[in-house]
């Protein structure tokens, strides 16, 4: 029987847990400690989860450095809502178009799904390059006068990561940060909304994080269904309807380890940084057998996507990668190939594992 400490798990989603929130999350599915209840029967009406909430969101405003004309939310449906939710309230029926940024697998999704209700211009579409680059400044064509931009700031299935805000100084800026948030520090203010989804540096699918600029929510649209509503969201405190409860839970201890064991987001970064150089390297050493798929500027911190100069060898490669408990590194189906996925609580010793399985690999299959 496999044990979680001897598996390393390196699956792009839902992602790795730290331990010691494994450990807190598992005892509060029995009973927490200040109420003996499950978290899973503690309603959310109770005073016990309204702290709760205050908690979470005191430590994402303290890791991030939130701006206090900020608001944070705690809603659900992902980024696919989101993608939705944000077209509703700041472009639908405004007569202007959308600039997005369509720069892989979810960046594309989102342009799918904004369709329906806005016009939308696509900046700089990188579908023909196979996503295997991000754009270049003077690349970006943006339209004279959008009502907002969008962007994916990484993108999980080719492994690609901004290095830098992309965006126009007058226009709204919209990120979604869904696989990065938390990673590092990040400049809020540059930003008019940032959201991302639960189940990768945030904790267990089921919550959204949305960072939202006061001065943007005023600009948005009237009449729109109060659930897709962000000014219902904020009036109601989260608590507009039965929000996840054990996603923030856990979501909470999460920002508690990043703050009390990690130290907060600029050694989480150093410790990311040190993952992915370690793994990238061992990758490039081995060219002759294994090829990175984004070009080395671009490539993402959190997701490091690769295959086989030889596929006729990777059902082997995946299969004996599971043997030695390295879990979670079969490419994404659009994509194919591997993908090791190197959030906030997979540790250097596990990414130093992978490691030497891909020297020893190539070494043995010469």
């Amino acid at each position: 029987m496999h044990t979680p400490q001897a598996i390393s798990n390196f699956s792009g989603g839902p992602g790795a847990l730290a331990p010691i929130v494994l450990q807190k999350a598992s005892q509060a599915l029995l009973a927490l400690p200040e109420t003996g209840i499950s978290v899973l029967g503690m309603s959310h009406r109770s005073d016990w989860f309204r702290q709760l909430l205050d908690q979470a969101e005191n430590n994402i405003r303290t890791l991030l450095d939130v701006p206090s004309h900020y608001h944070v939310l705690f809603l659900q449906g992902g980024g696919s809502l989101q993608f939705n939710m944000i077209a509703m309230n700041f472009a639908r029926g405004q007569g202007t178009r959308a600039d997005y940024l369509q720069t892989g697998y979810w960046s594309a999704k989102a342009v799918d799904a904004v369709r329906a209700q806005t016009q939308v211009h696509l900046a700089w579409n990188g579908a023909n390059s196979g996503y295997a680059r991000l754009p270049k400044s003077e690349e970006m064509s943006w339209s004279a006068r959008p009502s907002y931009v969008h962007y994916v700031d990484n993108e999980t299935v080719e492994g690609l990561e901004f290095n830098r805000v992309a965006g126009l100084v007058d226009a709204p800026l919209m990120c979604d940060m869904s696989s990065n948030l938390m990673s590092r520090p990040v400049d809020v203010s540059a930003y008019d909304l940032i959201y991302a989804h639960a189940q990768k540096n945030l904790g267990p699918a089921g919550v959204t994080v949305v960072i939202v600029k006061d001065d943007l929510v005023q600009t948005a649209n009237a009449g729109l269904p109060a659930v897709l509503d962000y000014r219902t969201h904020i009036k109601a405190r989260s608590i507009y309807n039965t929000p996840p409860v054990f996603a923030i839970y856990v979501l909470k201890e999460v920002t508690q380890w990043l703050l009390d064991d990690v130290g907060g987001l600029e050694k989480m970064a150093a410790i990311n940084q040190q993952k992915s150089q370690l793994l990238y390297r061992t990758l490039d050493e081995l060219s002759d057998f294994y090829k990175p798929h984004a070009q080395r500027e671009d490539r993402s911190r959190m997701n490091c996507t690769f295959d086989l100069v030889n596929q006729k060898l990777l059902k082997q490669w995946l299969t004996q990668a599971q043997d030695q408990q390295l879990w979670g590194l079969e490419g994404h189906r659009s994509l194919g190939g591997i993908r090791a996925s190197l959030y906030n609580a997979v540790s250097l010793q596990d990414v130093q594992k992978l490691s030497q399985f891909l020297k020893n690999f190539a070494q043995e299959n010469a």
